[in-house]
């Protein structure tokens, strides 16, 4: 039986006139609805560009794929010194976009947030899609990637085992370890939800898939209560992860020896700026599709404001880590890091680390003020300032530390190649087109959880009342 229409909702988590009902027929219908994805509508049309566009770059990403597998990883701009290049580059850049996910999902429901209710199914999405792309990365910079086996230790009669010391061995395991866990906490969330869309489906099709994936799920008490157990169980193993994965990845240089690399602070480092860089990715996805499906009433203001705060958190921490790079180098008296240091500012890539402090210390300081974080045009500008600057502060890291290295008669230039910008550029029209299609057949928003929200909110105006009405509190 629907309840009545309530009064408004807390503003800051649901606005407008809301009951069940209008909950999950809102969200539901984004992806029931079949005009929202047919091209002779008008948000059917923008849906379809967008997914074409994602295709013919996928199609890139194919391209350039095969070209490498025939050619070998000398169609790439990796040279000697510099042997990391684009791939190692994109490698970083999409793991950290993949942390926002995991946080608002594992961290925030541990921590009893209810606003990342609005948010988490979008954010896991893009966490699954972007650990496929930057699976891709490592896996084809090892040259051969049909042997890609031999890094798991599994038994062999060669007895050819992991070098376990090095941590290109321990990102193999992290980062499956982190999607493993990413996708089975993202596909547990999907079961209610699943149901819901099975029950309110009306083409046979869509029925039988639904009712697959939903896993006979009947709403029970047993299963509400074993669903609970297992979200909060990966919750929990979720949370570690989110510190572990992207601290390995800056293992990879830390434990180096090579100036600019061979700094105790990249752990925190990196993954601050791997959260700064997710929130900015989810943000930048997150307020067109707002917009373009309507569902203003449960992302709401207050969802944005608080996401731009938490970027502009982590965006300081990720500033206080340039600034103390420049301290140590200077402050060490080690004159390789010192001369590492003024050939980022004042080499022949200084253009990149400038636009890196502007993109990533300058600009997002505009979001100290409310009236900034409220205007909808500006944070999406901002996001897009920090989703390049990211990528920027890997190219800082990588290509020019290793350009110049400790002699001088192997200083080399690297120069990425057209292959080098379709991978890239490749990967991109992956993340567009899975997150596309991820619109198309599951709901952005967690349809339970937002029924939850509001049943919780019901009963605490409830127990609110008398206190209110009697004037006995």
């Amino acid at each position: 039986m629907a309840d009545p229409k309530l009064r408004p909702v807390d503003d800051v988590l649901i606005e407008g006139q809301h009951n069940y009902d209008t909950i999950t027929d809102r969200i539901g219908s984004v992806v029931l609805n079949q005009d929202n994805f047919s091209p002779s509508h008008a948000k059917g049309k923008q849906w379809f560009l967008f997914i074409t566009l994602g295709f013919l770059l996928v199609s890139v990403l194919m391209l350039s794929i095969g070209w490498l597998l025939y050619q070998g990883i000398g169609i790439w701009g990796n040279n000697q010194p510099s042997a990391w290049g684009f791939d190692i580059i994109n490698f970083v850049w999409w793991i950290g976009i993949g942390h926002a996910g995991t946080l608002i999902s594992a961290i925030l429901l541990l921590m009893r947030q209810k606003w990342r209710m609005s948010i988490n199914r979008f954010a896991e999405a893009m966490t699954i899609f972007a650990v496929m792309c930057a699976g891709l990365f490592p896996l084809l910079h090892t040259g051969r990637p049909w042997a890609a086996y031999w890094l798991f230790p599994y038994p062999n009669w060669l007895a050819m085992w992991p070098n376990f010391r090095s941590p290109l061995v321990w990102d193999v395991f992290a980062v499956s370890t982190y999607f493993t866990v990413s996708l089975l906490f993202w596909g547990i969330g999907l079961i209610p939800d699943f149901a819901t869309l099975r029950d309110r489906a009306k083409s046979k099709t869509a029925r039988l898939v639904y009712g697959i994936a939903s896993l006979g799920w009947r709403g029970s008490t047993k299963h509400w209560h074993r669903y609970e157990q297992a979200y909060l169980i990966l919750g929990g193993l979720s949370t570690p992860l989110v510190l572990s994965v992207h601290s390995i990845v800056s293992f990879d240089f830390a434990v180096s020896i090579l100036p600019g690399w061979h700094v105790t602070l990249f752990p925190p480092y990196f993954v601050a700026g791997a959260v700064f860089a997710g929130f900015a990715m989810v943000l930048a996805f997150l307020i067109p599709m707002r917009a373009m499906y309507n569902l203003k009433d449960f992302v709401t203001m207050k969802h944005i404001d608080w996401m731009c705060k938490i970027m502009l958190a982590t965006g300081m921490i990720v500033f206080y880590g340039y600034l103390a790079e420049i301290f140590f180098s200077f402050y060490s008296g080690n004159q390789y890091e010192a001369f590492m240091m003024k050939n980022r500012m004042f080499g022949p890539y200084g253009w990149a680390y400038w636009l890196l402090i502007l993109c990533n210390g300058i600009v997002p300081l505009t979001l100290w003020k409310q009236k900034y974080r409220q205007h909808l045009p500006w944070v999406w500008i901002v996001t897009l300032f920090v989703s390049v600057g990211m990528w920027f502060e890997r190219f800082v890291i990588i290509p020019m530390s290793l350009h110049r290295d400790f002699l001088p008669s192997s200083w080399g230039m690297y120069v990425p190649t057209i292959w080098d910008f379709g991978m890239f550029l490749g990967t991109i029209g992956l993340f567009f087109f899975l997150m596309f299609l991820f619109i198309r057949f599951l709901p952005m928003i967690s349809i339970f959880e937002m029924r939850e929200l509001l049943h919780r909110t019901k009963e605490g105006e409830h127990k609110a009342e008398p206190a209110v009405t009697g004037g006995e509190a």
